[in-house]
């Protein structure tokens, strides 16, 4: 059985923004900005953990960082989604947390459906503009991990995608920072995005997922580039799994630099 609640959206000065809802299905509570696309997801016995498989994927950049130092690391996402991110990032790995968000009635929904904690010390949900907020100084070189997923209501093709955006998104990262992107990986828009975040990063800083059952592609892309032996790998992925329970060691099969 399944249940459907709805928050009505204000008008925005710059766009009329979506409904915003979501439906329980079994143990799994969805988020829809008023359609049936799924815009994020909630197990609702375990609020804190990641639910769908791209968005495990979405933590991929764990294999580039030293496990000891996440909680003194900063992690940013441009989207909310259903918060799972943001909370996982502020909840499991105790890092400071922000997240830039448009529409404040996904935040609203984020707070009353999906367990988002109140903003403190190490969160922050900021409500504005993502290509607008991420350029603020205050912001450069900051972000240790950067989440991007950036769809409309309509998931037709992310809001954000031209190579001066993922450029933005290169100089908020820290010097050792990664950034991952969902894409659609059947959708045509695809081979134009990944050649658009290889132009803002290089190629050689760019890996990529193949795409999930329901065609979500995740792009990891690193300030700096490395290449670590398979060995270490291999060993940072067994940490993740006894650390924080996500899938690493199936991730580097389905895993590899794009050069």
């Amino acid at each position: 059985m399944s249940r459907k609640d709805t928050v009505k959206a204000s008008r925005s000065p710059l766009e009329d923004l979506p409904e915003v809802n979501f439906s329980d299905y079994g143990d799994v509570r969805f988020l829809h900005l008023g359609t049936e696309w799924v815009q994020g997801s909630m197990l609702r016995d375990a609020p804190y953990d990641i639910e769908l498989e791209y968005v495990q994927r979405m933590m991929a950049g764990l294999l580039f960082m030293d496990a000891a130092s996440v909680s003194k690391k900063h992690a940013m996402q441009l989207g909310l989604g259903s918060a799972a991110l943001t909370k996982f990032c502020y909840k499991k790995l105790r890092m400071k947390t922000t997240a830039i968000e448009i529409n404040p009635q996904v935040i609203t929904a984020c707070r009353l459906w999906f367990k988002l904690p109140r903003d403190d010390l190490r969160l922050h949900v900021i409500e504005a503009d993502a290509a607008q907020e991420m350029q603020k100084p205050g912001h450069q070189g900051t972000v240790d991990l950067l989440h991007v997923d950036l769809y409309d209501h309509e998931a037709a093709a992310p809001v954000l995608d031209s190579a001066d955006f993922y450029a933005h998104c290169r100089g908020l990262l820290s010097e050792d920072g990664v950034m991952t992107v969902n894409l659609f990986g059947r959708d045509s828009s695809y081979e134009q995005s990944l050649s658009r975040i290889a132009e803002a990063f290089g190629g050689e800083s760019v890996w990529a997922f193949r795409p999930t059952r329901e065609g979500n592609t995740v792009v990891l892309a690193q300030r700096e580039p490395t290449r670590p032996e398979r060995a270490a790998l291999l060993a940072q992925a067994g940490v993740i799994e006894s650390r924080w329970d996500l899938p690493a060691k199936k991730w580097l099969r389905l895993f590899k630099p794009l050069t």
